[in-house]
């Protein structure tokens, strides 16, 4: 996929707050969409129901579908738990602790997993906040193997997101989330908020190091580029990097500047992220989930009752949205299916 041109960024977030309302909630549904263009139609119905299927949490994140068990997980990284989420028994702990498994430790603001994805093999890979690494869990025996923990002789901060690609490597974000005091972390060790390549020998290569506060990361449908947002509000933009035949960028730029969507009443900065068979993205950001086309053109955003959205998951047949946001988990069914969903 094609990198797009600074003039189509800049001209889609100078239209964004003149265009588009807020939907009536269709009955019993627990958010609201906001239509920007009609070409959302074709991504989601105008009667979608955001369903709330899970509540209660400290702060609900990283949510993944196993297909092989037909089931949802999701973090809760303050919590240190993993729970699991299925349509027939709905929502029980899955893993506890789901991060760090060591006595209390100040240092630490958010010990638990976060980011989850599925690998190749059928394996959950997590980003494991309070350990402050990658790491690979068998979904039977609950096992767990440390992939990567140091990158030059420094721990990271606290692994955020990933996503992992058809060649096996794991791409992920090192923003200091987990730690107490974040940026001013007296542990932090590593002078910067990394973007990293985890190969499957066990490799770690730089990707990005200039943004203040990586988070949310995943690939287009043809994995030629990676997406990653940045949640400072000094600079909440969405950031995309062609990628070599390396797995490493050749060139970058800002993709969506969210900027001009940041309002008293538009709570959340850029977060977890998806894509579709299309290319369109589907990020966490200031009003809820929003839709962008794989031109950069905001479509819409859904609002889940008012809440700060944290990340989304595609799962069931590939056309579900599984939103985490505050203390819920909901779903909304959609027209589109996930990128290489198979």
């Amino acid at each position: 996929m094609p990198l797009i041109s600074r003039r189509t960024v800049l001209a889609s977030a100078a239209a964004m707050p003149l265009a588009g309302a807020w939907a009536a909630p269709a009955p019993g549904s627990y958010g609201m969409v906001r239509r920007r263009s009609a070409e959302l139609d074709t991504i989601i119905a105008h009667d979608a129901v955001v369903e709330q299927i899970g509540w209660g949490y400290k702060w609900s994140e990283g949510p993944v579908w196993v297909k092989n068990g037909g089931y949802l997980l999701f973090s809760d990284p303050a919590a240190n738990i993993m729970y699991r989420w299925d349509p027939a028994t709905g929502v029980s702990t899955f893993l506890q602790p789901s991060g760090y498994a060591g006595a209390p430790d100040p240092a630490l603001r958010e010990a638990g997993s976060n980011g989850l994805a599925i690998d190749g093999k059928g394996a959950l890979v997590l980003c494991d906040s309070g350990s402050r690494c990658i790491s690979r869990v068998d979904l039977t025996t609950k096992q767990r193997t440390v992939l990567a923990d140091h990158f030059e002789g420094k721990r990271f901060n606290s692994p955020n997101d990933l996503v992992v690609a058809k060649s096996g490597a794991i791409y992920f974000t090192d923003p200091p989330y987990g730690l107490t005091d974040i940026e001013k972390s007296a542990v932090k060790e590593l002078p910067y908020s990394g973007v990293y390549r985890l190969a499957p020998d066990g490799a770690v290569a730089l990707v990005d190091r200039t943004l203040s506060l990586p988070n949310g990361i995943a690939l287009s449908p043809d994995e030629g580029t990676l997406f990653v947002s940045n949640s400072d509000k000094a600079q909440p933009i969405l950031k995309q990097y062609q990628l070599g035949p390396d797995g490493l960028p050749q060139v970058s730029q800002t993709m969506f500047d969210m900027k001009p969507l940041l309002t008293a009443e538009a709570k959340g900065n850029p977060d977890g992220l998806k894509v579709d068979q299309d290319g369109n993205i589907f990020v966490s950001g200031p009003g809820g989930i929003l839709i962008l086309s794989k031109d950069a053109e905001l479509l819409g955003i859904i609002n889940v009752t008012g809440r700060t959205t944290s990340n989304c998951a595609f799962g069931e047949d590939g056309s579900t949205l599984f939103i985490t946001a505050s203390d819920i988990v909901a779903r909304v069914r959609l027209k589109t299916k996930a990128a290489n969903w198979g």
